[in-house]
């Protein structure tokens, strides 16, 4: 088999795929004869094939998938009606603390925001796949160490942790997640209507603000499958 025959089945299954693909489960598609690099180098070749059309090829956390152009998103809001929900200020704040902190215990939350992190806020987050307990701190209790998914990269259309916004998270995160629930949505199949968890309301603000994790800080990566 050569190169244009594989690719053309990559773009093929991508191209009719409801989630992104990983390069192990593309490899499959070939009955693992293609190797690794040579499939990652094909991917590299077809995302340029694409470049500049207004569907494209994008690498996240879990795999790759193609989705709507930034640029022509907009003008297809009208086709998806169905509009994301509006998380509370708490839910946003307490995302990017994770996020950027990760990992972290919800005191170290609550020691950030200086006030109480409800149980909902945390249960609103995990139901929408963007959080998890990766780990347990070793002191007294041995509360949970919270960090972020690859569902939450992939939301933001992001490959890593590494390509965050660096200013401003909370809005960055909030921009992030606007821009790509109009990318997902014009490339979605017919029908499909994703169920995300109703917003909380919850005012409480900032104490100290959200900023990097120093240099020597080693954040929790999803590992590319």
């Amino acid at each position: 088999m050569n190169s244009n025959q594989v690719m053309r089945i990559l773009e093929a299954a991508l191209l009719t795929s409801r989630e992104p693909m990983s390069v192990s489960r593309l490899r499959a598609l070939f009955e693992d004869q293609v190797g690794p690099d040579t499939l990652r180098q094909l991917l590299e070749s077809l995302r340029e094939t694409w470049k500049g059309r207004s569907v494209e090829l994008v690498a996240l956390a879990s795999g790759w998938r193609f989705q709507t152009a930034a640029d022509v998103s907009a003008f297809l809001g009208s086709l998806h009606p169905d509009k994301p929900p509006k998380y509370s200020r708490a839910v946003m704040e307490t995302l990017a603390i994770i996020a950027y902190r990760q990992p972290v215990t919800r005191g170290d939350i609550e020691a950030i925001r200086g006030v109480t992190v409800s149980s909902q806020v945390i249960k609103t987050l995990e139901d929408r796949g963007w959080i998890e307990t990766i780990g347990h701190k070793e002191v007294l209790g041995r509360p949970a160490l919270l960090g972020t998914t690859r569902q939450f990269l992939d939301d933001l259309g992001l490959e890593s942790l590494s390509q965050l916004p660096m200013l401003d998270a909370n809005r960055g995160i909030a921009d992030l997640l606007d821009s790509q629930h109009g990318a997902e949505s014009d490339h979605r199949h017919p029908g499909e209507n994703p169920n995300h968890p109703q917003p909380i309301q919850d005012e409480h603000s900032l104490v100290d603000p959200v900023r990097p994790p120093p240099e020597e800080f080693v954040a929790h990566e999803p590992t590319q499958g």
